[in-house]
């Protein structure tokens, strides 16, 4: 089989498709048509993407080439050039604000060696946008790489002349000039540059200049002008870098100390903010470098009193590491105070009324007392701060720091007069008529009676009466002070004046009392506690009657006490009242009998009350009503069931009382029920909560509560005969 590959017949291979159509024909159908086998979509959809994308991936870019053309004489050169120039042209045609077509342009006619064409393109480059740096820059590198040294100066110049704001410009201009060894022009450069004032690299790039060739004083002539243009702490402090290189110690100091006259000798530190903390910690460790000890404590010192203590963190941060290295332990105690001075001064800035914060910094300038005066500026101070509102929630700590102040100028500084100006400028603070404070009149008092000047504590006695006549603790301190002094009198008034003020105060009523029972004054007394009793409103009622029944009965005058127990449960038929009425008897009157009767007598009163809000209960619970009724019945049955529990403990106890007594007062105790109720809202709905509460059945209730309950179960059954009539 030979290897030329055989020739295909088409007409043969038409025939043999057109038989094989034919064979597939079915009978009726028209030729040219084809039976399709599936209309199922295929598994695999193909898309026309698909097959362009396909197509394009089995490309083989990689070995495309463009044809390579050989010019063989300068004709055809020059035929080259002119399409190449053509293109160019047209580039710039269609975007002449395009620089990249000039530079591009540019770029291959230098590689043709036609720098007249390359200069000129350029120009016209130039003429469009002389703004774009970047095209001056590609045009003096051009020049600089071919080497026309002049055209490139002639291009720096007309570019800084342009654009004297651009620093690349003068860097490159400068940097061509130092390449090529012209010094002076070079410098030239740079003096021309510095006439525009530009920023500080500018000014430091001159400076390096000038020490590259070893010019120490132009470099310091250049510094000082630097300095004027740009008076900031980093200018000075290179300068003063730059001395100690130069090994000028003394050079060094006084530019810090002429930067600091400088920079804040008019009050100027906070203009600086945190920069100013720089220059004196700069200056404090180039001392410290000296090893001037001294001079760099002192720089940290005068620092700490000029610079504004929110930006002296960065000083107390190295004063603190210098003190540990050099000081001893008063100065690094010193420190830690002063940080935490700028630690309250921060908080105080930023909430002038934080009183808390006042209350520590007194005592942290208390703590370093060398001079009374830090400690009374805080006070002062702080005390300056008045509350913007006239709120007793914030005028009370408010007071504390009056109260701290005064107490330190009496135990501390031991400045009597300025403690008395002190309580008196807190009393004229506070607004009398909202409100006032005991506290406060009590301790100026004291102080005046420490000071053996009575004239003048009666005086703010009577002056705080006056304003807050109500202020239970004034007259207390004011009658304690009188019998201190033995003026009975003037204390019987002040309790008449306080009664006649608040006839409600149960302790006042007491305390009048006991008053005059101590001076043996019987009779006095007990006329004060009839009168006490007899008032319609009382804060603490069961206060005095207690203190009556026991003044009766340390005075044996026990018929009384009985009396008082009597009129006592006319008002209020508690079982406390019960309990402690028969415990007199049993306990202090020791008579049985009579305490028995007490509890039989609180029973059928108990039993009677108990009965009667057991019958209305049932009827507020067919209303669906009756909430209050039925807090009552259980309150009274809670009380009920106590006061049979004391009286069956005091059966046990006597040792004359007999079985069936015992078993008397047994029978009587109410079996205990835990039962479930919904818990119910002040306005009376039930809420979706339930609670457990334990409930109690006496005996006398049980067959109450049978009957109760055929009634409910009759209703029950009539009900549901009604509904099943009704169904029907």
């Amino acid at each position: 089989m030979s290897g030329k590959p055989q020739p295909i017949n088409f007409e043969r291979l038409a025939q043999q498709s057109e038989k094989a159509n034919a064979s597939t024909r079915q009978p009726g159908r028209p030729s040219g048509t084809s039976r399709v086998k599936s209309k199922q979509p295929a598994q695999a959809q193909i898309t026309a993407e698909q097959i362009l994308r396909e197509a394009i991936d089995r490309q083989d870019t990689d070995n495309i080439k463009p044809p390579e053309q050989e010019i063989a004489d300068l004709e055809e050169l020059e035929d080259y050039r002119g399409r190449q120039r053509k293109t160019f042209e047209d580039a710039i045609r269609r975007s002449k604000f395009n620089m990249a077509h000039y530079v591009k342009y540019a770029q291959w006619e230098e590689s043709q060696k036609q720098f007249d064409r390359v200069r000129s393109i350029y120009e016209r480059g130039l003429d469009v946008d002389y703004r774009n740096v970047n095209l001056w820059l590609r045009f003096a590198e051009t020049e600089m790489r071919n080497k026309f040294i002049n055209h490139a100066r002639n291009v720096w110049d007309r570019a800084v002349s342009f654009l004297p704001r651009i620093d690349q410009l003068w860097y490159k201009y400068a940097h061509m000039e130092e390449l090529m060894g012209s010094t002076q022009n070079a410098r030239n450069i740079f003096e021309r540059w510095m006439e525009w004032q530009p920023d500080e690299k500018a000014y430091k790039s001159y400076i390096k200049f000038e020490l590259r060739y070893q010019e120490y004083d132009n470099a310091r002539n250049i510094l000082r002008r630097f300095i004027k243009v740009h008076p900031s702490v980093n200018s000075w402090v290179y300068f003063a870098e730059f001395e100690q290189s130069q090994g000028n110690i003394e050079g060094a100091r006084q530019v810090y100390t002429d930067a600091i006259d400088d920079l804040f000798g008019q009050d100027e530190a906070t203009h600086f903010g945190e920069e100013a903390q720089d220059l004196y910690v700069k200056f404090a460790k180039f001392e410290e470098s000296q090893r001037e000890i001294e001079r760099a404590r002192i720089i940290y010192k005068y620092a700490l009193d000029h610079i504004p203590k929110q930006f002296a963190s960065q000083v107390y941060a190295s004063l603190m590491a210098f003190e540990k290295q050099f000081g001893d332990k008063e100065g690094i105690e010193q420190v830690v105070l002063g940080k935490k001075r700028f630690e309250y001064e921060q908080e105080i800035k930023n909430n002038p009324y934080n009183y808390d914060v006042y209350f520590s910094y007194a005592q942290l300038e208390q703590q370093d007392l060398k001079d009374f005066t830090r400690v009374r500026e805080v006070f002062e101070r702080a005390i300056a701060q008045v509350p913007p509102l006239c709120e007793k929630r914030l005028y009370r700590r408010y007071i504390y720091l009056w109260i701290h102040y005064a107490l330190f100028e009496e135990l501390t500084a031991k400045d009597y007069e300025r403690t008395r100006q002190v309580y008196k400028a807190c009393l004229e603070v506070i607004p009398h008529s909202k409100f006032s404070f005991s506290k406060i009149w009590i301790l100026a008092c004291r102080f005046e009676m420490r000071m053996k000047n009575l004239t003048s504590a009666r005086k703010i006695f009577g002056n705080a009466l006056g304003m807050c006549a109500k202020k239970t603790k004034i007259f207390r301190e004011y009658i304690r002070m009188e019998i201190m002094l033995g003026n009975v009198d003037r204390a019987r008034t002040l309790f008449e004046k306080q009664l006649e003020c608040d006839p409600s105060n149960a302790i006042a009523w007491r305390t009048f009392a006991e008053l005059e029972s101590k001076l043996n004054e019987t009779q006095r007394a007990r006329s004060v506690f009839e009168l006490a009793i007899q008032q319609p409103v009382m804060d603490m009622p069961e206060l005095i009657w207690k203190s009556f029944i026991d003044f009766e009965i340390s005075h044996s005058n026990l018929d009384g006490a009985r009396k008082l127990y009597d009129l006592l449960l006319s008002k209020t038929q508690h079982v406390k009242v019960w309990s402690s009425y028969a415990q007199f008897e049993h306990s202090i009157a020791k008579n049985t009998e009579l305490a028995r009767a007490v509890y039989k007598r609180a029973h059928d009163h108990y039993k009677q009350n108990t009965t009667a809000k057991g019958t209305l209960e049932g009827d507020a619970v067919m209303q669906q009503d009756g909430v209050d009724d039925d807090q009552a019945l259980r309150d009274l049955k809670e009380q009920r069931s106590q006061l049979l529990d004391e009286w069956f403990e005091f059966e046990n106890q006597i040792a004359k009382s007999d079985q069936e007594t015992i078993s008397n007062v047994k029978a009587l105790l109410p079996d205990k029920i835990r039962k479930v109720r919904r818990i119910m809202a002040p306005d009376g709905t039930a809420t979706a909560g339930k609670e457990e509460y334990i409930d109690y059945v006496f005996p006398d209730e049980k067959n109450t509560q049978k009957s109760n309950f055929e009634i409910l179960n009759r209703a029950h059954m009539w009900k549901q005969a009604m509904m099943k009539n009704k169904n029907n």
